[in-house]
């Protein structure tokens, strides 16, 4: 846990992602971030790993390559990115942060258990290192608004870490997808919630058999404006502090009844 405020410049930054080491988001992440401080490594996954959630290597063994100076690619999931920079990589001298993204697409509502990108930041909270994880919402069809997040990441890493963050606590970061100077601001809201698997296609193959594929996610209709779908929605930078302790503590009182 760093020592707030954090002075960026003088900081080891670990990057790495769940779209691949090639992914556009994480090289702009990259070119931002070396601005404003001179010790960044890169770690991510070898291909994408959209979906793959906080899932953990173990039944194969795992390469990783060393493409220039602190920049390396594995060929496994987020999880084991962040396993192999702090355990191997940067084991002498572990990073003061991690970020992980910068994701193509959103990752908002119940996408928090499904996202290679926040599984990283997971991972890293985990062992110790405050993390946040940043995605750039889009539109189907459209290029992605890359811009926005790099516009607007410099002053929201400054403020948010001018504070040090509970232990078991990591922050998720949406941009909106909307020009940079139409950002209507930065909210601290909850995670909201929408509909999973609306959009699932049930199609034939050329030999006959039935395959199912899912689609894009759809927003409930009338999203909080406290939630990090409402803030979306309406053009803002959403900030969502999330818990690892994933324990539902209003209901051990009525538990304990049960088991006395």
């Amino acid at each position: 846990m760093f020592k707030a405020p954090l002075d960026l410049s003088s900081a080891r930054i670990l990057l790495s992602n769940d779209d691949g080491i090639h992914a556009p988001g994480l090289k702009a992440l990259e070119k931002t971030v070396r601005k404003i401080c001179r010790d960044v490594w890169v770690v991510a996954p070898e291909s994408e790993q959209s979906g793959a959630g906080h899932s953990l290597t173990l039944q194969r063994p795992l390469r990783l390559r060393k493409l220039s100076a602190r920049r390396y690619a594995v060929d496994g999931t987020p999880t084991d990115c962040i396993l192999l920079a702090i355990k191997k990589v940067l084991k002498k001298k572990p990073p003061t942060l991690v970020l992980s993204g910068v994701n193509r697409g959103g990752n908002l509502g119940e996408d928090m258990t499904y996202s290679g990108t926040i599984a990283a930041a997971m991972e890293a909270t985990l062992l110790g290192i405050p993390a946040i994880a940043l995605s750039q919402v889009t539109t189907d069809g459209e290029p992605a608004r890359w811009s926005t997040a790099t516009k607007h990441l410099p002053q929201l890493l400054e403020r948010l870490t001018t504070q040090s963050w509970s232990p078991g606590a990591l922050i998720n970061v949406n941009f909106p997808d909307c020009a940079a100077e139409a950002v209507s601001g930065i909210r601290v809201v909850s995670q909201g919630g929408r509909k999973i698997g609306s959009d699932m296609c049930e199609r034939v193959d050329p030999n006959g058999r039935p395959y199912f594929w899912f689609g894009s996610m759809r927003v409930e209709d009338k999203p909080t404006t406290n939630s990090d779908l409402g803030a979306i929605r309406e053009n803002a930078i959403s900030v969502t502090p999330l818990n690892l302790d994933l324990t539902h503590k209003a209901a051990i009182k009525n538990l304990k009844k049960v088991f006395p």
